[in-house]
């Protein structure tokens, strides 16, 4: 992959000057392999990726916790299927459904009626995760999904009724989801950035592992000092507070990242 560093806000103040990292694939590369290096799908048309702390279950050695069972018991009498993006029809009444829910959930207008199509017309939504009641046929939610079998299942958005209450919808759908690409040979599910506090829902499958700039670490207590700490103005790996978790002095660490350059031609 080739990277580019998007400048952002600096802190001049604390010698901060960030920028947001971009990775585009080379000739031979997959988004697989994107994915597997910490990035995420940067647009729909997957053309560019950015690097981010995000969580994947590593399928393979995933097995119920009891509280993933519950959630599973929770769900009995919910039909799932896996449906092909290019068989699954996007009625208005959904479009408008699914955009309800981004309103009350995400934010007025932060998934909009253009980014939702734009996503649902790029590679980056593959196939669907479809529910229903299976006493009534009636629709409970999807989850908007690319797949790359067997390296990647990246569940990406999931619309439900938020109107269900009793049953825990989401949790319902993120499970079923783990369970059956687990089921199907899969080597991950990606759930998406890990960022703030209000991700720790999705901590509740293990072998779970998190990006945390340079490698993919098992040590949820890593993650939780990340999402429960903010140190303005410090690089994470010039604090005290961070080295601990780590396997080794930076230098060390930096001998072993995946991420390396060459120099610039004149």
């Amino acid at each position: 992959m080739k990277l580019l560093f998007s400048e952002t806000t600096p802190d001049y103040g604390h010698y901060l000057y960030p920028y947001v990292v971009w990775s585009f694939l080379e000739p031979g590369e997959t988004p697989a392999d994107a994915f597997d290096s910490g990035f995420l799908p940067g647009n729909p048309e997957m053309e560019r990726f950015y690097l981010v702390r995000n969580l994947r279950v590593r399928l393979p050695a995933w097995k119920p916790s009891s509280e993933n069972r519950r959630i599973l018991r929770k769900g009995s009498g919910i039909r799932m299927e896996l449906i092909p993006k290019t068989h699954f029809a996007v009625t208005p009444e959904r479009r408008s459904r699914w955009l309800s829910y981004a309103d009350e959930r995400f934010g007025q207008g932060i998934l909009h009626a253009e980014r939702l199509d734009r996503l649902l017309a790029g590679p980056v939504i593959s196939h669907l995760l479809h529910f229903t009641e299976e006493a009534d046929g009636r629709e409970l939610g999807t989850a908007l999904l690319y797949l790359d079998a067997p390296r990647v299942a990246y569940y990406y958005y999931a619309f439900y009724d938020l109107a269900e209450t009793t049953r825990n919808l989401g949790m319902i759908l993120m499970t079923r989801a783990v369970e059956h690409f687990a089921q199907t040979g899969y080597q991950h599910l990606y759930l998406g950035t890990c960022v703030t506090k209000k991700a720790r829902y999705k901590l509740q499958f293990e072998p779970m592992e998190f990006f945390n700039g340079f490698r993919w670490s098992t040590n949820l207590d890593e993650l939780r000092h990340l999402l429960e700490s903010d140190i303005p103005g410090r690089h994470r790996l010039d604090t005290p507070e961070f080295l601990p978790f780590q396997p080794a002095p930076p230098a060390a660490l930096a001998a072993a990242s995946p991420f390396g350059t060459r120099p610039l031609l004149p």
